[in-house]
């Protein structure tokens, strides 16, 4: 039975353990207990039992499971050990399509996709179905998934959306305690901004994750789980999309890393007025670059 998704293998793997401690002739428990116990479905455990009764571990008949054999090392399934977290997985994805200019409409190859990402291609299905939701995907009508494009009125909704998330998080930083991490952090950035700046003309291309870097380390300072749900969607459209456009990309880039800067060194002065000034120009340009972005390409 070929089986992809991890969870179903570590679940396996954790039913064989169960049964090192029993002998041949013992019961199993019920699914719905054994579902408790591994911390899974009862979809997960059948397929697991049927597994089982394949390979010859156990016999089931209705709700009887007896333990044929005690399980041995060849009954193991490999989990595969490397497998990178959903974050390491959303940075890949949108990496992917900013540099090889993934456009909209390209069919998205699951199977290549999986592969390249290091995950399972079930994993890969669950992550591209959270960005259904927000109409960065979409299935195709003879099955499979699309990148889809972005219209000017979705952009434009966006950018108004994240205008009201940032501007309430720059105020929010500037209420935060000397002692607190965003300080430290945002002298880093600093530093990462400016060594950026002095080696532009060669690295350009890097400011896409120091952007996402900027933004999220900012908007984070404020625990919401409305605004996190909406990272998903604003890191790729502001973040990589928009950087189709690649005729000016390094004149855009350098002066976003000042307007960063300025921002940064007006919240390190605690002054209000100046760092919502800053955010609220950045975020400006940011919206014109997309809405830019979407005309060349023809996007309604």
């Amino acid at each position: 039975m070929a089986r992809t998704d991890e969870r179903f293998r570590e679940a396996f793997n954790s039913l064989l353990d169960r049964c090192e401690a029993l002998v041949p002739g013992d019961q199993l428990p019920a699914e719905l207990a054994l579902a408790a116990d591994l911390e899974v479905s009862r979809t997960v455990v059948r397929a697991a039992l049927e597994r089982m009764k394949a390979e010859g571990l156990i016999e089931w008949n209705g709700r009887q499971k007896t333990l044929v054999r005690l399980p041995k090392p060849i009954d193991r399934l490999a989990v595969q050990a490397d497998q990178i977290s959903l974050d390491e997985l959303e940075r890949q994805f949108l990496d992917w399509i900013l540099r090889f200019d993934v456009a909209p409409g390209t069919a998205l190859n699951v199977t290549y996709l999986a592969k390249t990402f290091r995950v399972t291609a079930y994993g890969l299905q669950e992550f591209l179905a959270s960005l259904s939701r927000f109409g960065l995907v979409r299935r195709r009508p003879r099955g499979g998934w699309e990148l889809v494009g972005f219209t000017r009125d979705y952009a434009v909704e966006l950018s108004d959306f994240r205008m009201v998330l940032e501007l309430n998080a720059v105020s929010h930083v500037i209420s935060l305690p000397p002692s607190d991490p965003i300080w430290e952090r945002l002298a880093v950035l600093k530093a990462d901004h400016r060594q950026l700046a002095a080696e532009i003309d060669t690295r350009y291309h890097d400011f896409s994750l120091l952007d996402e870097r900027f933004h999220t380390t900012i908007g984070k300072t404020v625990r919401n789980r409305f605004a996190s749900e909406f990272q998903k969607v604003i890191t790729l459209v502001f973040h990589y999309h928009y950087q189709w456009d690649k005729k000016d990309e390094r004149e855009r880039n350098t002066a976003a890393v000042g307007e960063h800067l300025r921002l940064i060194e007006a919240l390190q002065a605690r002054d209000e007025q100046a760092a919502l000034t800053a955010a609220r120009e950045h975020l400006q340009t940011s919206k014109q670059t997309l809405l830019n972005s979407l005309r060349i390409h023809a996007l309604p």
